[in-house]
């Protein structure tokens, strides 16, 4: 099976923060493998991320690129299935097959912006992809295009290297620490 990588576009350390650091949880806790920031660097950004990968557990990584096009046409040359996510795009109800099928065969790159888009990302991409034809989040698109491509199985992702479990409960609010080993309410 292919990998799913996230381009977050146009990251901006001033005004992105809370944004971008919830598109890599969004995308980590849903089933992609990395996520890769460009616009200005953030190193912060990035140890945040890698210390919730470090507490919750997997393999998931983080990184930064100077160049989204270069980014994307090493991944082209991989043969990577470049998908952008924009509410121009086709429905994702009339291509969830086809990005399976490229997952399963190709891996996947799914681009999310911040900024505005520049036209290439839309002509680079092998698809533009809309989870709809309003307004939302790149967080709203992400999570739907993850959770389409998986059918629901990245709901049951779990890490057995994790220092820090949720203890599912109707009532309260439970976690494990693994070290030591304690419940926290």
């Amino acid at each position: 099976m292919g990998k799913i990588a996230v381009l977050r576009l146009g990251h901006r350390v001033k005004r992105d923060q809370r944004v971008s650091s919830h598109v890599a949880l969004t995308a980590r806790a849903l089933g992609a493998d990395e996520v890769v920031f460009s616009g200005e660097y953030d190193p912060g950004l990035l140890e945040s991320v890698s210390k919730v990968v470090e507490r919750w557990g997997g393999n998931f990584k983080v990184s930064y690129t100077p160049s989204w096009r270069t980014f994307i046409a090493e991944r082209k040359t991989r043969g990577e299935y470049i998908v952008h996510l924009t509410m121009y795009g086709i429905g994702i109800q009339e291509v969830e097959e086809e990005l399976r099928r490229a997952h399963e065969e190709r891996g996947l790159v799914l681009i999310v912006g911040s900024s505005k888009v520049p036209i290439e990302v839309y002509e680079e991409a092998d698809i533009n992809v809309a989870v709809t034809h309003q307004p939302h989040s790149e967080i709203a698109a992400l999570a739907i295009a993850l959770d389409r491509i998986h059918q629901g199985k990245e709901l049951n992702i779990n890490y057995p290297d994790a220092k820090i479990t949720i203890k599912p409960s109707r009532l309260g609010k439970l976690r494990k620490k693994e070290s030591p080993r304690e419940e926290i309410n």
